[in-house]
C-alpha cells in the first residue's frame, strides 16, 4: 500500500466549511477569491538551490493535461511511489505542508541533514470576479487587471489558464526567505477574463524544504520536516499611475541636527507607463537648511519599483521632525508628490549614553543604502583605534530590530558599524555583500571626516578593521578576513558555517544522477570562490578567536573545530584561539559578548596602538579563486590567473639573508606592494628575476609564457571573470536592456529580474531598449543585462558580441544560453546576455540569472530541455573563459 504520498495540513481550520478568501469587494473595482483547497504531490529529492534548473513544476509537464491520479517515482515513499494528495490553507493563505507518512528517520540515519531537503509541487485555483458596474465590452490586454501575490518562503509561482495549457508558463520567484519589506509581484493574467462572469485560473507553486529556511525538525521535537508557505493575493485597483512605496524609503538619522550620511531614498512605483523623476524641490521651510539633489536619471518601467537616489547637502544644523519636499516626474503629463519624510532626532553621544545610529550612503554610486554604528564611549586620545566591522546572522534585519545592534558591548575607542549586507539575507556576505561591508565603513569614515563636530571620534581612510559575525555573519567573517587579510586585524566568527556544500551537503542531488562529472566539476567551479576551507592559508598571520556553542542546533559546532584545524595545519604556531561553549545552542545574549571576547579585542587595540610589528611568518601561501575579489597578504596580490575556474596560489618564502622565493601555481599576473613587504633580490619559480636599480612602491609581474615571468610596467588588469554571479557586482545600477519593439516576454523578464534583485539585494536596475543604449550613457556605467535575441542582435550592429562556442545545437527548442561578455567600453564592467532559440529557451535561461548563492553557474551555460526533468545534468555546454576573455579548453564542457 502506498502510504507514503499522503500530506497532510498541520494546521486546518475549525470548521471544514470555512469561507474562501475574498479581496478587493468593491461595487466598482476587480476582486480575487483563493481557493483554500490544495492539491500536493511530492516528495522528491533535491539539493538545495537544484530547483533553478530543474523546472519548477517537476515532475510535472504544464503544456500538457495533468492527471490528478497518476503516480510519480520519488525514493523517499515506501513502494517507490508518491500520488497527488489534498491540503487546506487558511484563510490568510497560510498552508503547512508535510509527508508524515514518509519514514523520514530511517532515511536520516544515513544521509543525515541532506534528506530532508526536497520538492513538492502544488496547486490551487484563484478566480477574478469583474466590477459590478462593468460592461459587456471586451478588454484589452493593456486593461486587463493586475494581480498583486506574494509567495512567502516558495520558490516560484505561476498563473495560468484552466482551459488552456501553456508551453512557456511564466514563472515568479517567491519570496524564499520572507524578506523584511518586501513588495509583491505585480502579475499580469495569462489570458483576458470576462467583464461578465467570474474567471477562475490555476496556481502552480514550487515548494521546496531547505534546512536553512525551516530549520531542524527536531528543533521542535519531530522527525518530520514542514514547509511553511504562505500565498497572498490582490489585485491592484488604483487609478494613479505613479504611487508611493514608504517601506523602500531610506532616510539617515540626524545627530544633534546633522544629517549623518547624505544618502535619503524614496521608493516610487509605475502603475502604468514609463516614468521618469525629473526634479525634486525643497520646502521652503527647508530651505534654508539643506539642499536635495537628484544623484542620477531614473526613468521607472511599467509596475517597476524603483528608490530614487537623493543627495542631501546641508546648511546648518535641523532639529524639525520631517524632511519636506516635492517630486516631479515626467510622462505624458507631470505628476508632483509631496514628500514629508520622517526623520529621528538623537542627541550628540557620550561616554554615558548613546543612541544606535542610522548612516547612509550611496553603494554602487547611487543606490541609497543605510548601516547602523555604534559610537565608541570616549574620542580619540592620539591616533584613532581601528574599528570592529560586525556582521549579522542571515534573516537578521538590522534596520528594523534592535536585536543584533544590542548584542555587543560599547568600546571605549572604537567604532562598532554593522552594515546590512544589502538585506538580511544578502549574499552571504560574498561578492557585493562583502562590497556593501566595506562600503558601510568608508561611510562611516567619509561622515565623521567631512562634519567638524564629529571630528574629535574620525578614523583613517581605509582603516584596517576587526572582524566580528555571528551564524552567516560568522561565515561572512571567515570570508571576509581570508579574502582581504592585509585590511583585517583580527576575526572573531561565532558559530559560522564552513560553506553551503559543508552546511548541508549535496549528496541527494537529483541532477548527479544524470550528470558527466566533468561537467559537475566545471559547474561546481563557481562555489569555489565560496568555499572558506581553501582559503584558510590566508589567515596563518592573523589573530583568530573562533566562538561556538557545543549544542549547536542549527550550524554543527564540528564547522568551527574543522576551521580551526585546517588553520593550524596550515601553521601550527597561528594565533588561533577557539572557544566551545558547553551545552549553548546556537544563539546566546554572550555570544559574542563577554570577557574572553572583550580580551581578546583588548589586545588586538594594544597591539595597534603600541605599534608592535605586524606578524609574518617567513613561509606564506596566498590563495585566490577571482582576483577582483580578493585583496591582498603582506603586500602581495594575485591579479590574473592562467585557468580561471581553478585556484591560484602564490608561496613566498623569505630566507635569512633576505632572499624572497616565490613559487605560483596557476598564477598569470601578481604584485607586491614594497612599502609593505621590501624585496632586495627576488625568484619567481626558481629563476631569478632582475631588479631595477630603482623600485616604485609597487613591482608588478606577469608571465611570457606558464612560468616564465617578467617585470610589467603597467598595472595588471585584474581579472573578473570566473563565475555569472559577478554581474551583480556593478559600479552603478544593473542596465537591463530589451529589444525596441514590444516583446512582452523580455521586458516581463527584465520586470521579473528587476524584482528580484530588488528584494533579495536592494539593487536598482534601470531598464532601457536597445536603441538608447549609446544615448543613455548605460555603456559608461556598469554592468549591463541584455534580453532576449532582438536587444542582442541590435546591439551586435554597433560593436562586437562574441557568439557562445561554436558547434552547438543551438537549432534545437527549447535552448537557453547565458553568457557573461566583455563591456564593449568599460574594462570595469562586464555583460551578460540571457538568448534562447525560443520562448520556452528565454524562460528557462531566466531562472538561472544568479540572484541566490549556491547555484552553481559558471561564466556560460547553454542549457536544453532535459534539464526540466534532469536538473543541472540537461545542461549542453558550460564554461568558464580565460583570463582574455577566450576560449578555456581546461574549464569548457560540450555535450
Amino acid at each position: 500500500m502506498l502510504a507514503a504520498w499522503a500530506c497532510v495540513l498541520l494546521l486546518r481550520m475549525a470548521s471544514a466549511s470555512q469561507v474562501p478568501w475574498r479581496l478587493s469587494d468593491h461595487n466598482n473595482d476587480w476582486s480575487v477569491e483563493l481557493s483554500t483547497d490544495w492539491n500536493v504531490l511530492g516528495p522528491f529529492p533535491i539539493h538545495a538551490r537544484e530547483q533553478h534548473y530543474l523546472s519548477p513544476s517537476f515532475p510535472l509537464n504544464l503544456s500538457e493535461p495533468v492527471d490528478y491520479t497518476a503516480s510519480w517515482p520519488s525514493s523517499y515513499a515506501d513502494g517507490g511511489k508518491v500520488l497527488w494528495s489534498s491540503a487546506v490553507s487558511t484563510l490568510d493563505g497560510s498552508l503547512q505542508v508535510s509527508f508524515p507518512d514518509i519514514r523520514w528517520k530511517s532515511l536520516r540515519d544515513t544521509e543525515g541533514w541532506a534528506v530532508l531537503q526536497h520538492h513538492a509541487v502544488l496547486r490551487t485555483t484563484l478566480t477574478i470576479y469583474p466590477p459590478k458596474s462593468a460592461s459587456q465590452n471586451t478588454l484589452s490586454p493593456s486593461d486587463n487587471p493586475k494581480l498583486l501575490i506574494h509567495l512567502f518562503q516558495g520558490s516560484y509561482f505561476a498563473v495560468l489558464p484552466t482551459d488552456a495549457h501553456m508551453k512557456s508558463p511564466r514563472w515568479y520567484t517567491g519570496d524564499v526567505y520572507a524578506m523584511e519589506r518586501a513588495l509583491p509581484h505585480v502579475v499580469q493574467l495569462p489570458t483576458t477574463p470576462s467583464l461578465v462572469n467570474p474567471t477562475t485560473y490555476e496556481i502552480f507553486v514550487s515548494g521546496d524544504y531547505e534546512i536553512r529556511l525551516f530549520g531542524d525538525p527536531h528543533v521542535h521535537g519531530s522527525d518530520v520536516p514542514v514547509q511553511n508557505i504562505k500565498l497572498t493575493v490582490d489585485v491592484e485597483n488604483t487609478s494613479l499611475p505613479v504611487v508611493r512605496e514608504p517601506s523602500q524609503d531610506v532616510v539617515c538619522n540626524f545627530v544633534d541636527g546633522q544629517a549623518f550620511g547624505s544618502a535619503v531614498g524614496i521608493g516610487l512605483k509605475s502603475t502604468a507607463g514609463w516614468w521618469t523623476v525629473e526634479s525634486v524641490e525643497v520646502a521652503p521651510e527647508s530651505a534654508g537648511y539643506f539642499n536635495l539633489e537628484l544623484v542620477r536619471n531614473i526613468r521607472i518601467a511599467p509596475t517597476q519599483t524603483r528608490t530614487v537616489p537623493l543627495r542631501i547637502s546641508q546648511f546648518k544644523s535641523f532639529y524639525n521632525s520631517q524632511l519636506k519636499f516635492k517630486l516631479t516626474l515626467v510622462s505624458k503629463t507631470p505628476i508632483v508628490f509631496d514628500i514629508a519624510l520622517d526623520i529621528t532626532q538623537s542627541p550628540q553621544w557620550s561616554d554615558s549614553s548613546f543612541p544606535t545610529i542610522q548612516g547612509t550612503y550611496f553603494y554602487a554610486t547611487s543606490m541609497p543604502t543605510a548601516f547602523l554604528a555604534i559610537p565608541p564611549k570616549y574620542e580619540n586620545h592620539g591616533a584613532p583605534k581601528p574599528p570592529i566591522l560586525a556582521l549579522h546572522g542571515a534573516g537578521v534585519d538590522i534596520i528594523g530590530q534592535s536585536f543584533w545592534a544590542d548584542s555587543f558591548s560599547r568600546q571605549n575607542h572604537s567604532w562598532i558599524v554593522l552594515p546590512s549586507g544589502r538585506t538580511s539575507w544578502g549574499l552571504d556576505w560574498h561578492g557585493l555583500s562583502a562590497a556593501d561591508a566595506w562600503e558601510s565603513l568608508d561611510a562611516l569614515i567619509g561622515i565623521l571626516n567631512d562634519n567638524s563636530a564629529f571630528g574629535s571620534w574620525s578614523l583613517p581612510l581605509n582603516s584596517a578593521v576587526i572582524v566580528m559575525g555571528h551564524s552567516n555573519g560568522g561565515q561572512g567573517a571567515w570570508y571576509l578576513a581570508s579574502r582581504y587579510p592585509d585590511r583585517v586585524l583580527a576575526v572573531a566568527p561565532a558559530a559560522a558555517y564552513i560553506k553551503s556544500q559543508s552546511y548541508v551537503p549535496l549528496i541527494m542531488s537529483r541532477s548527479a544522477r544524470y550528470m558527466d562529472p566533468a561537467l559537475s566539476a566545471i559547474l561546481e567551479s563557481s562555489l569555489t570562490p565560496d568555499n572558506n576551507d581553501l582559503f584558510v592559508s590566508n589567515l596563518v598571520d592573523m589573530p583568530v578567536f573562533a566562538i561556538h556553542g557545543g549544542n549547536d542546533e542549527n550550524v554543527p559546532v564540528w564547522h568551527s573545530r574543522e576551521l580551526i584545524s585546517i588553520l593550524q595545519t596550515w601553521n601550527p604556531n597561528a594565533s588561533a584561539i577557539f572557544q566551545e561553549d558547553p551545552g549553548k545552542l546556537h544563539w546566546y545574549p554572550t555570544v559574542l559578548n563577554n570577557e574572553r571576547v572583550q580580551a581578546f579585542l583588548n589586545g588586538v587595540i594594544e597591539s595597534v596602538s603600541s605599534e608592535q610589528p605586524k606578524v609574518r611568518s617567513p613561509s606564506f601561501t596566498l590563495t585566490v579563486a577571482i582576483p577582483a575579489e580578493s585583496g591582498s597578504l603582506h603586500g602581495w596580490r594575485i591579479e590574473s590567473l592562467d585557468i580561471p575556474g581553478r585556484i591560484a596560489r602564490l608561496v613566498v618564502h623569505t630566507m635569512d639573508d633576505g632572499k624572497v622565493f616565490v613559487t605560483s601555481s596557476n598564477v598569470k599576473a601578481f604584485h607586491v606592494d614594497l612599502s609593505i613587504f621590501p624585496v632586495s633580490s627576488l625568484w619567481v619559480d626558481n629563476t631569478r628575476v632582475h631588479l631595477p636599480h630603482k623600485l616604485d612602491d609597487m613591482l608588478y609581474m606577469k608571465t611570457v609564457e606558464p612560468r616564465v615571468w617578467k617585470i610589467s610596467d603597467d598595472p595588471n588588469q585584474l581579472q573578473s571573470s570566473g563565475r555569472m554571479q559577478t554581474i551583480l557586482s556593478s559600479k552603478t545600477p544593473l542596465a537591463l536592456v530589451i529589444p525596441d519593439e514590444s516583446h512582452s516576454q523580455e521586458l516581463s523578464i527584465a520586470l521579473r529580474i528587476a524584482h528580484d534583485l530588488h528584494l533579495y539585494h536592494r539593487l536598482d536596475c534601470a531598464i532601457i531598449q536597445s536603441s538608447e543604449v549609446f544615448t543613455s550613457g548605460t555603456l559608461d556605467g556598469g554592468n549591463v543585462v541584455v534580453v532576449g535575441n532582438g536587444a542582442a542582435t541590435h546591439l551586435r550592429n554597433s560593436f562586437e558580441i562574441r557568439n557562445p562556442p561554436p558547434e552547438q545545437p543551438l537549432d534545437i527548442p527549447g535552448i537557453g544560453i547565458l553568457f557573461l561578455h566583455p563591456h564593449p567600453t568599460n574594462s570595469d564592467a562586464k555583460m551578460l546576455l540571457l538568448q534562447s532559440t525560443d520562448s520556452v529557451g528565454l524562460e528557462r535561461a531566466a531562472r538561472l540569472f544568479p540572484v541566490r548563492t549556491g547555484v552553481p553557474l559558471p561564466d556560460w551555460v547553454i542549457i536544453g530541455p532535459d534539464s526540466d526533468r534532469v536538473g543541472a545534468a540537461g545542461v549542453v555546454s558550460a564554461g568558464v573563459w580565460s583570463s582574455s576573455w577566450t576560449w578555456n579548453e581546461p574549464m569548457s564542457w560540450m555535450y
